[in-house]
C-alpha cells in the first residue's frame, strides 16, 4: 500500500464486532461497504482493486464457523485450512474448537493483515498465507473450510474442481454457501442449515438461509 501499512489501514477503517451467528468471536468489521471500497482504492492508489471482502462476516463463513464450534470433533486435533479466508473467521473458530493448527489463505494482502489482527483480537494463533493455494502442492491439512467461494465464475468452477480433488484424497472439505448461483449441484452432502444475519447493503436482505455442505470425494462437479 502506498500510503499506510495494511495493518494500520485495517485498524483505521474497522471496529471490533461479533458476527450475528458467531457471537463468541470478535472481528474487525466495517460498518458500510461503499466508503470502505473507496478508501481501499485511495489507499492503494489504484482503481478497480479487489472488493474488501475481508471486512465483512459473510454468511457462508459464519455457517462454517458455527458448525465447527457446535461440533468440535470435526476439527479437534487436526490441521485446518481456511480457504479464501477473508476475515479468518472459520480459522479462528477451528482453533477455538481444538484444531492443532489453522492456516488461513487469501490472495488479498489486506485480508492477510485483517486475519492477523482478528486472530490477535481473539487471542488465537492462526498462520496466514497471502497466496493462491488452488492447484498448488501446498498441503491443505486434514480439514479444508471454504465459506462463500461460489459467487462468481470462473473462480467457482476452478475452486469446485479443487475441492473435489481434496475430498477424493481424504480431506474433510466443508463448504458454506447461502445458495450462490455458481455452487456445484452435485457431489455435496448437507451437514447443517442456518438462518444467518447478514448486512442488507451487501445481501439486499437481513438474513440468509445458509447450508454447510460436505464435499463428497466420490461425487463429481
Amino acid at each position: 500500500m502506498s500510503c499506510e501499512a495494511p495493518e494500520a489501514f485495517v485498524r483505521r477503517q474497522t471496529a471490533p464486532a461479533a458476527p450475528g451467528l458467531v457471537p463468541e468471536v470478535s472481528l474487525y468489521l466495517a460498518s458500510a461497504l461503499t466508503p470502505l471500497w473507496h478508501a481501499t482504492e485511495k489507499a492503494l492508489d489504484a482503481a478497480g482493486v479487489a472488493p474488501p471482502y475481508w471486512a465483512f462476516a459473510w454468511p457462508g463463513g459464519q455457517a462454517v464457523a458455527r458448525l465447527v464450534l457446535d461440533q468440535p470433533a470435526l476439527v479437534r486435533g487436526r490441521e485446518v485450512l481456511d480457504f479464501a479466508a477473508g476475515s479468518g473467521l472459520a480459522a479462528i473458530a477451528a482453533r477455538r474448537a481444538g484444531a492443532v493448527r489453522a492456516l488461513a489463505s487469501d490472495t488479498d494482502p489486506i485480508a492477510a493483515a485483517a486475519i492477523r489482527r482478528n486472530a490477535a483480537l481473539n487471542d488465537t494463533a492462526v498462520a496466514v498465507v497471502a497466496d493462491d493455494v488452488v492447484d498448488t502442492d501446498r498441503p491443505p491439512g486434514s480439514v479444508l473450510l471454504a465459506g462463500d467461494v461460489c459467487y462468481e465464475q470462473p473462480m467457482a468452477g476452478r475452486v469446485a474442481a479443487w475441492l473435489h480433488r481434496q475430498a477424493a484424497r481424504g480431506v474433510l472439505v466443508l463448504l458454506g454457501d447461502p445458495g450462490r448461483h455458481h455452487r456445484p449441484d452435485s457431489g455435496l452432502v448437507r451437514e447443517a442449515h442456518y438462518d444467518v444475519p447478514v448486512d442488507p447493503e451487501i445481501e439486499e436482505v437481513s438474513r440468509r438461509f445458509t447450508d454447510v455442505w460436505r464435499v463428497d470425494g466420490n461425487g463429481s462437479f
